[in-house]
């Protein structure tokens, strides 16, 4: 529920794995919303964003709500990408930044929340036309694109 308003998402989970790179159109092709997350310990996780970014906003323009998410706060001790360059980035490609740990559960909410809430404002501007955007879908879902780059898995499943 967000701002009282049952919500319906669809959520597609590519894991950044080079692997399936090549299912991403199929996966974003309707998606309103993408959560682009990276590991701070590694620089390299951070530059694969870059390169979503760029793949979504030439395939989906400025239709898509993007979210770049600097993950694995818990290990702060071993950050490399500074927090204000991953912000200054994600300004510049007109995506809003968090930071969460999946590990300690924090500020996890948050970032499905506003992403929502952003989905829904922009969904309501094409709506009443004051947005162009003839790619995002007419249809009741709402799809983020959750892109994680983690050359670690967890060892939990399900």
């Amino acid at each position: 529920m967000v701002d009282g308003n049952y919500v319906d998402l669809n959520i597609w989970d590519t894991a950044g794995q080079e692997r399936f790179h090549a299912l991403g159109p199929m996966y974003y092709r309707d998606s309103q919303g993408a959560l682009l997350i990276y590991d701070i310990t590694d620089q390299r996780s951070f530059e694969k964003v870059k390169v979503w970014v760029k793949e979504l906003r030439g395939m989906l323009k400025d239709s898509v709500t993007l979210t770049i998410i600097g993950n694995k706060t818990d290990l702060e001790r071993d950050r490399v990408v500074d927090s204000s360059v991953a912000k200054d980035y994600a300004t510049s490609v007109g995506a809003t930044y968090y930071e969460t740990s999946a590990k300690e559960n924090l500020g996890i909410s948050v970032v499905f929340e506003e992403i929502t809430k952003l989905m829904i404002e922009r969904k309501k501007l094409v709506n009443s036309g004051e947005v162009a955007s003839p790619t995002i879908s007419r249809r009741r879902n709402r799809n983020i694109l959750v892109v994680e780059d983690d050359p670690t898995p967890s060892k939990k499943c399900c």
